[in-house]
Protein backbone atom coordinates (compact mmCIF):
# COMPACT_ATOMS: atom_id res chain seq x y z
CA UNK A 1 0.00 0.00 0.00
CA UNK A 2 2.85 2.02 1.22
CA UNK A 3 4.59 1.79 -2.01
CA UNK A 4 1.74 2.52 -4.09
CA UNK A 5 0.95 5.64 -2.74
CA UNK A 6 4.38 6.60 -3.31
CA UNK A 7 4.17 5.69 -6.77
CA UNK A 8 0.71 7.94 -7.30
CA UNK A 9 2.17 11.08 -5.23
CA UNK A 10 5.23 10.50 -7.46
CA UNK A 11 3.04 10.81 -10.57
CA UNK A 12 1.04 13.88 -9.05
CA UNK A 13 4.06 15.90 -8.33
CA UNK A 14 5.75 15.27 -11.90
CA UNK A 15 2.59 16.97 -13.15
CA UNK A 16 2.34 20.08 -10.69
CA UNK A 17 5.70 20.94 -11.87
CA UNK A 18 5.05 20.73 -15.20
CA UNK A 19 2.48 22.39 -15.00
CA UNK A 20 4.33 25.40 -13.34
CA UNK A 21 6.04 25.61 -16.51
CA UNK A 22 3.58 26.86 -18.74
CA UNK A 23 3.86 30.33 -19.89
CA UNK A 24 1.33 33.46 -18.39
CA UNK A 25 -1.21 33.92 -20.97
CA UNK A 26 -1.24 37.29 -22.40
CA UNK A 27 -3.81 38.99 -23.14
CA UNK A 28 -4.21 40.76 -26.71
CA UNK A 29 -6.15 44.10 -27.05
CA UNK A 30 -9.07 43.31 -29.36
CA UNK A 31 -10.46 46.05 -31.75
CA UNK A 32 -13.11 46.43 -33.79
CA UNK A 33 -14.56 48.90 -37.20
CA UNK A 34 -16.00 50.84 -34.39
CA UNK A 35 -12.39 51.44 -32.95
CA UNK A 36 -11.07 54.99 -33.27
CA UNK A 37 -7.48 54.65 -35.06
CA UNK A 38 -5.02 55.44 -32.75
CA UNK A 39 -2.03 56.76 -35.72
CA UNK A 40 -1.68 60.29 -36.35
CA UNK A 41 0.94 60.34 -38.74
CA UNK A 42 -0.73 59.52 -41.54
CA UNK A 43 0.14 60.95 -45.32
CA UNK A 44 -3.85 60.97 -46.22
CA UNK A 45 -6.88 61.52 -44.71
CA UNK A 46 -7.83 58.63 -42.68
CA UNK A 47 -11.77 59.60 -42.32
CA UNK A 48 -11.97 57.77 -45.82
CA UNK A 49 -10.87 54.69 -44.37
CA UNK A 50 -13.69 52.07 -45.12
CA UNK A 51 -13.38 49.11 -42.49
CA UNK A 52 -13.74 45.49 -42.67
CA UNK A 53 -13.47 43.03 -39.97
CA UNK A 54 -10.77 40.48 -42.44
CA UNK A 55 -10.29 37.65 -40.21
CA UNK A 56 -12.66 37.08 -37.26
CA UNK A 57 -10.58 34.40 -35.29
CA UNK A 58 -7.28 36.52 -35.71
CA UNK A 59 -8.83 39.94 -34.98
CA UNK A 60 -6.95 40.90 -37.98
CA UNK A 61 -8.77 44.28 -39.48
CA UNK A 62 -8.24 46.41 -42.86
CA UNK A 63 -9.25 49.87 -43.58
CA UNK A 64 -8.99 50.95 -46.94
CA UNK A 65 -9.84 53.74 -49.04
CA UNK A 66 -9.17 55.16 -52.59
CA UNK A 67 -7.55 58.01 -51.50
CA UNK A 68 -6.21 60.16 -54.42
CA UNK A 69 -6.75 58.59 -57.69
CA UNK A 70 -5.61 55.03 -59.08
CA UNK A 71 -3.90 55.17 -55.36
CA UNK A 72 -5.03 52.65 -52.56
CA UNK A 73 -4.53 53.79 -49.43
CA UNK A 74 -4.55 50.47 -46.67
CA UNK A 75 -4.31 50.05 -42.93
CA UNK A 76 -3.80 46.12 -41.26
CA UNK A 77 -4.12 45.82 -37.51
CA UNK A 78 -3.30 42.68 -35.65
CA UNK A 79 -2.62 41.67 -32.17
CA UNK A 80 1.17 42.45 -31.64
CA UNK A 81 1.75 38.56 -31.04
CA UNK A 82 5.44 38.63 -31.50
CA UNK A 83 4.74 37.01 -35.15
CA UNK A 84 4.77 38.45 -38.35
CA UNK A 85 1.65 39.54 -40.01
CA UNK A 86 0.78 39.77 -43.84
CA UNK A 87 -1.53 40.45 -46.73
CA UNK A 88 -1.45 39.34 -50.37
CA UNK A 89 -3.55 40.41 -53.24
CA UNK A 90 -4.01 37.11 -55.14
CA UNK A 91 -5.53 37.27 -58.99
CA UNK A 92 -7.06 33.33 -58.69
CA UNK A 93 -7.08 33.61 -54.48
CA UNK A 94 -4.38 30.80 -54.67
CA UNK A 95 -1.07 31.91 -52.59
CA UNK A 96 1.51 30.53 -55.21
CA UNK A 97 1.93 33.37 -57.57
CA UNK A 98 0.70 36.21 -55.62
CA UNK A 99 2.34 39.05 -54.03
CA UNK A 100 2.16 40.23 -50.38
CA UNK A 101 3.49 42.73 -47.66
CA UNK A 102 4.69 41.40 -44.58
CA UNK A 103 5.60 43.19 -40.99
CA UNK A 104 6.99 42.45 -37.91
CA UNK A 105 8.20 44.43 -35.50
CA UNK A 106 10.54 42.54 -32.85
CA UNK A 107 9.21 42.95 -28.95
CA UNK A 108 13.14 43.73 -28.01
CA UNK A 109 12.49 47.33 -28.81
CA UNK A 110 13.79 46.97 -32.51
CA UNK A 111 13.51 48.28 -35.43
CA UNK A 112 10.39 47.64 -37.37
CA UNK A 113 10.37 46.26 -41.14
CA UNK A 114 7.69 45.85 -43.62
CA UNK A 115 8.34 44.47 -47.21
CA UNK A 116 6.83 43.22 -50.46
CA UNK A 117 7.40 39.43 -50.89
CA UNK A 118 6.55 37.24 -54.33
CA UNK A 119 4.94 33.90 -53.25
CA UNK A 120 6.61 31.72 -55.93
CA UNK A 121 5.65 28.60 -53.91
CA UNK A 122 5.15 27.05 -51.03
CA UNK A 123 8.88 26.50 -49.64
CA UNK A 124 10.89 29.46 -48.13
CA UNK A 125 13.37 29.03 -51.03
CA UNK A 126 10.52 29.94 -53.30
CA UNK A 127 9.09 33.31 -51.15
CA UNK A 128 11.23 36.18 -52.78
CA UNK A 129 11.44 39.80 -50.43
CA UNK A 130 12.02 42.96 -51.90
CA UNK A 131 9.90 40.98 -55.44
CA UNK A 132 6.59 41.37 -56.70
CA UNK A 133 4.13 43.18 -58.85
CA UNK A 134 2.43 45.67 -56.10
CA UNK A 135 3.35 49.17 -56.85
CA UNK A 136 3.86 50.45 -53.77
CA UNK A 137 4.25 54.38 -53.19
CA UNK A 138 7.65 55.70 -51.90
CA UNK A 139 7.64 56.18 -48.17
CA UNK A 140 3.91 54.72 -47.38
CA UNK A 141 4.97 51.18 -46.07
CA UNK A 142 5.82 51.29 -42.85
CA UNK A 143 4.59 49.01 -38.90
CA UNK A 144 4.32 50.57 -35.73
CA UNK A 145 2.71 49.16 -32.16
CA UNK A 146 0.09 50.67 -30.81
CA UNK A 147 -1.74 49.64 -27.37
CA UNK A 148 -0.65 45.97 -28.03
CA UNK A 149 -1.76 45.88 -31.53
CA UNK A 150 0.49 46.04 -34.67
CA UNK A 151 -0.68 48.70 -37.73
CA UNK A 152 1.24 48.46 -41.08
CA UNK A 153 0.13 50.99 -43.81
CA UNK A 154 0.95 51.00 -47.51
CA UNK A 155 -0.33 52.95 -50.27
CA UNK A 156 -1.01 51.16 -53.93
CA UNK A 157 -0.42 52.70 -57.19
CA UNK A 158 -3.31 50.96 -59.09
CA UNK A 159 -6.71 51.57 -60.83
CA UNK A 160 -8.56 48.68 -59.04
CA UNK A 161 -6.87 46.32 -56.19
CA UNK A 162 -7.40 42.26 -56.45
CA UNK A 163 -10.51 40.90 -55.03
CA UNK A 164 -8.79 38.40 -53.83
CA UNK A 165 -7.17 39.01 -50.21
CA UNK A 166 -4.66 36.11 -48.07
CA UNK A 167 -3.96 36.89 -44.29
CA UNK A 168 -1.26 35.27 -42.36
CA UNK A 169 0.11 35.07 -38.88
CA UNK A 170 3.61 33.76 -38.98
CA UNK A 171 4.99 31.17 -36.02
CA UNK A 172 5.44 33.10 -32.65
CA UNK A 173 8.79 34.29 -31.74
CA UNK A 174 10.32 34.26 -35.27
CA UNK A 175 11.30 37.61 -37.49
CA UNK A 176 13.05 37.69 -40.98
CA UNK A 177 16.64 39.16 -40.25
CA UNK A 178 18.96 40.58 -42.84
CA UNK A 179 20.69 39.58 -45.06
CA UNK A 180 18.22 37.23 -46.59
CA UNK A 181 14.86 38.16 -44.77
CA UNK A 182 13.39 34.97 -45.41
CA UNK A 183 9.81 33.49 -44.38
CA UNK A 184 8.76 30.42 -42.14
CA UNK A 185 6.22 29.11 -42.83
CA UNK A 186 2.74 31.17 -41.76
CA UNK A 187 1.15 29.27 -38.39
CA UNK A 188 -2.05 29.99 -39.77
CA UNK A 189 -4.04 32.06 -43.10
CA UNK A 190 -7.14 32.71 -44.46
CA UNK A 191 -8.68 33.44 -48.20
CA UNK A 192 -11.39 36.05 -48.83
CA UNK A 193 -12.93 37.91 -51.47
CA UNK A 194 -13.94 41.68 -50.99
CA UNK A 195 -16.15 43.74 -52.62
CA UNK A 196 -13.77 47.29 -52.43
CA UNK A 197 -17.31 49.33 -53.30
CA UNK A 198 -19.47 47.88 -50.40
CA UNK A 199 -17.20 46.82 -48.09
CA UNK A 200 -18.58 43.21 -48.03
CA UNK A 201 -16.24 40.40 -47.44
CA UNK A 202 -16.72 36.40 -47.95
CA UNK A 203 -14.17 33.77 -46.33
CA UNK A 204 -13.49 31.27 -49.42
CA UNK A 205 -10.90 29.12 -46.98
CA UNK A 206 -8.42 28.97 -44.41
CA UNK A 207 -4.81 27.40 -44.45
CA UNK A 208 -4.74 23.91 -45.36
CA UNK A 209 -2.78 22.50 -43.37
CA UNK A 210 -4.61 24.42 -39.86
CA UNK A 211 -7.52 22.36 -39.84
CA UNK A 212 -5.14 18.83 -39.90
CA UNK A 213 -3.28 20.20 -37.08
CA UNK A 214 -6.16 20.87 -35.06
CA UNK A 215 -7.18 17.92 -35.50
CA UNK A 216 -3.72 15.73 -34.73
CA UNK A 217 -3.40 17.77 -31.62
CA UNK A 218 -7.40 17.44 -30.44
CA UNK A 219 -7.00 13.85 -31.21
CA UNK A 220 -3.71 13.20 -29.03
CA UNK A 221 -4.90 14.87 -26.28
CA UNK A 222 -8.43 13.86 -25.46
CA UNK A 223 -6.65 10.16 -26.82
CA UNK A 224 -3.38 9.75 -25.16
CA UNK A 225 -3.27 12.21 -22.98
CA UNK A 226 -6.89 12.74 -21.37
CA UNK A 227 -8.63 9.47 -22.15
CA UNK A 228 -6.05 7.05 -21.40
CA UNK A 229 -5.31 9.07 -17.85
CA UNK A 230 -8.87 8.37 -16.66
CA UNK A 231 -8.33 4.57 -17.88
CA UNK A 232 -5.62 4.69 -15.33
CA UNK A 233 -7.36 6.21 -12.20
CA UNK A 234 -10.36 4.07 -12.97
CA UNK A 235 -8.25 0.62 -12.56
CA UNK A 236 -6.92 2.39 -9.72
CA UNK A 237 -9.94 2.69 -7.86
CA UNK A 238 -11.41 -0.89 -8.61
CA UNK A 239 -8.35 -2.87 -7.09
CA UNK A 240 -9.39 -0.78 -4.22
CA UNK A 241 -13.24 -1.84 -4.52
CA UNK A 242 -14.81 -5.19 -2.62
CA UNK A 243 -18.06 -5.09 -4.39
CA UNK A 244 -18.14 -7.94 -7.04
CA UNK A 245 -20.63 -5.75 -9.18
CA UNK A 246 -18.83 -2.69 -8.91
CA UNK A 247 -15.43 -3.79 -9.88
CA UNK A 248 -16.62 -6.00 -12.81
CA UNK A 249 -18.37 -2.72 -14.22
CA UNK A 250 -15.26 -0.75 -13.23
CA UNK A 251 -12.95 -3.57 -14.83
CA UNK A 252 -15.28 -3.06 -18.46
CA UNK A 253 -15.04 0.37 -18.09
CA UNK A 254 -11.39 0.35 -17.89
CA UNK A 255 -11.00 -1.43 -20.93
CA UNK A 256 -13.52 0.53 -22.93
CA UNK A 257 -12.25 4.09 -22.21
CA UNK A 258 -8.74 2.77 -22.75
CA UNK A 259 -9.77 1.39 -25.98
CA UNK A 260 -11.48 4.39 -27.22
CA UNK A 261 -8.08 6.27 -26.46
CA UNK A 262 -6.38 4.14 -28.17
CA UNK A 263 -8.47 4.74 -31.43
CA UNK A 264 -8.69 8.81 -30.95
CA UNK A 265 -4.59 8.76 -30.64
CA UNK A 266 -4.02 6.07 -33.31
CA UNK A 267 -6.26 8.87 -35.35
CA UNK A 268 -3.81 11.64 -34.22
CA UNK A 269 -0.80 9.96 -34.95
CA UNK A 270 -1.68 8.80 -38.29
CA UNK A 271 -2.90 12.77 -39.12
CA UNK A 272 0.58 14.09 -37.32
CA UNK A 273 2.26 11.58 -40.07
CA UNK A 274 0.06 13.13 -42.72
CA UNK A 275 0.96 16.95 -41.45
CA UNK A 276 4.51 15.85 -41.49
CA UNK A 277 4.53 14.69 -45.10
CA UNK A 278 2.51 17.90 -46.20
CA UNK A 279 4.45 20.40 -44.69
CA UNK A 280 8.24 18.84 -45.21
CA UNK A 281 8.78 19.81 -41.17
CA UNK A 282 12.10 19.35 -40.33
CA UNK A 283 12.01 19.89 -36.68
CA UNK A 284 9.86 17.35 -35.36
CA UNK A 285 11.81 14.26 -35.36
CA UNK A 286 12.40 14.21 -31.38
CA UNK A 287 7.96 14.74 -31.28
CA UNK A 288 7.61 12.09 -34.29
CA UNK A 289 10.26 9.51 -32.32
CA UNK A 290 8.15 10.42 -29.12
CA UNK A 291 4.86 9.42 -30.39
CA UNK A 292 5.87 6.17 -32.61
CA UNK A 293 7.49 5.26 -28.69
CA UNK A 294 3.53 5.64 -26.80
CA UNK A 295 2.19 4.26 -29.76
CA UNK A 296 4.03 1.26 -29.39
CA UNK A 297 3.17 1.09 -25.83
CA UNK A 298 0.02 1.10 -26.42
CA UNK A 299 0.46 -1.88 -28.75
CA UNK A 300 1.75 -3.07 -26.15
CA UNK A 301 -0.73 -2.78 -23.56
CA UNK A 302 -3.42 -4.21 -26.04
CA UNK A 303 -1.32 -7.22 -26.40
CA UNK A 304 -1.03 -7.38 -22.76
CA UNK A 305 -4.44 -7.58 -22.24
CA UNK A 306 -4.95 -10.50 -25.08
CA UNK A 307 -2.66 -12.40 -22.81
CA UNK A 308 -3.48 -11.83 -19.39
CA UNK A 309 -3.15 -14.72 -16.97
CA UNK A 310 -6.01 -15.80 -14.10
CA UNK A 311 -5.40 -14.14 -11.09
CA UNK A 312 -4.39 -17.34 -9.55
CA UNK A 313 -1.68 -18.22 -12.00
CA UNK A 314 2.02 -17.26 -11.07
CA UNK A 315 2.76 -15.05 -13.76
CA UNK A 316 0.06 -13.10 -12.94
CA UNK A 317 2.36 -10.41 -10.48
CA UNK A 318 5.07 -10.14 -13.00
CA UNK A 319 2.10 -9.33 -15.66
CA UNK A 320 1.41 -6.61 -13.05
CA UNK A 321 4.23 -5.48 -12.87
CA UNK A 322 4.60 -4.96 -16.81
CA UNK A 323 1.20 -3.29 -17.11
CA UNK A 324 1.30 -1.22 -14.62
CA UNK A 325 4.33 0.63 -14.95
CA UNK A 326 4.16 0.60 -18.83
CA UNK A 327 1.54 2.51 -18.00
CA UNK A 328 3.21 4.50 -16.08
CA UNK A 329 5.93 5.40 -18.55
CA UNK A 330 3.08 6.19 -21.63
CA UNK A 331 1.17 8.36 -19.41
CA UNK A 332 4.27 10.71 -18.33
CA UNK A 333 5.69 10.41 -22.18
CA UNK A 334 2.43 11.56 -23.55
CA UNK A 335 2.05 14.32 -21.16
CA UNK A 336 5.24 15.63 -22.41
CA UNK A 337 5.16 15.18 -25.65
CA UNK A 338 1.56 16.99 -26.12
CA UNK A 339 3.05 20.23 -24.07
CA UNK A 340 6.18 19.48 -26.40
CA UNK A 341 3.91 19.87 -29.97
CA UNK A 342 2.50 22.72 -28.46
CA UNK A 343 5.13 24.27 -28.46
CA UNK A 344 6.06 23.30 -31.66
CA UNK A 345 2.69 23.78 -33.69
CA UNK A 346 3.18 27.49 -31.79
CA UNK A 347 -0.40 26.60 -31.25
CA UNK A 348 -0.23 29.64 -28.09
CA UNK A 349 -0.78 29.61 -24.62
CA UNK A 350 -4.55 29.27 -24.61
CA UNK A 351 -3.81 25.34 -25.37
CA UNK A 352 -1.08 24.93 -22.76
CA UNK A 353 -3.47 26.34 -20.34
CA UNK A 354 -6.46 24.06 -21.16
CA UNK A 355 -4.66 20.86 -21.31
CA UNK A 356 -2.66 22.04 -18.44
CA UNK A 357 -6.12 22.78 -16.25
CA UNK A 358 -7.21 19.28 -17.24
CA UNK A 359 -4.32 17.60 -16.09
CA UNK A 360 -4.41 19.23 -12.90
CA UNK A 361 -8.33 18.46 -12.34
CA UNK A 362 -6.99 14.95 -13.22
CA UNK A 363 -3.97 15.02 -10.76
CA UNK A 364 -6.56 16.69 -7.97
CA UNK A 365 -8.94 13.73 -8.54
CA UNK A 366 -5.97 10.86 -8.28
CA UNK A 367 -5.27 12.65 -5.11
CA UNK A 368 -8.44 12.85 -3.31
CA UNK A 369 -9.03 9.26 -4.44
CA UNK A 370 -5.87 8.26 -2.92
CA UNK A 371 -6.19 9.82 0.29
CA UNK A 372 -9.72 8.15 0.16
CA UNK A 373 -8.42 4.73 -0.25
CA UNK A 374 -5.53 5.69 2.18
CA UNK A 375 -7.90 6.34 4.83
CA UNK A 376 -10.48 3.16 4.52
CA UNK A 377 -6.76 1.22 4.56
CA UNK A 378 -6.35 2.73 8.16
CA UNK A 379 -9.83 2.29 9.15
CA UNK A 380 -9.73 -1.12 8.16
CA UNK A 381 -6.73 -2.03 10.48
Amino acid sequence: MGMNLYSSVSFILFTVIGLQCLPLTIQQTTETCSSTLPLNDLTFNSSLLQCVEAWTPQNYILRYARTVENTWSFILSAPDSSVFVGIGFSTDGHMIGSSAVVGWLPPNGGRGEAKQYFLGGQSPSQVMPDQGDLVIVNGSLKIESMSSRLYMSFQLTVEMPRKSILYAKGPAGFFPSSPGFRLREHQSMTTTTINYVTGSQRVVKGSSHSMLRKIHGLMNMFGWGIQIIIGAIVARHMRQTTAYFYGYLLYYSHIAIQTTGFLLGLIGIICGLFLENQTNANNVSTHKALGITILVMGVLQVLALLGQPDKESKYRKYWNWYHHNIGRVMIILTIFNIFYGIHLGKAGTSWSVGYGSAVGVLALVAIVLEVRNFLNNITRF
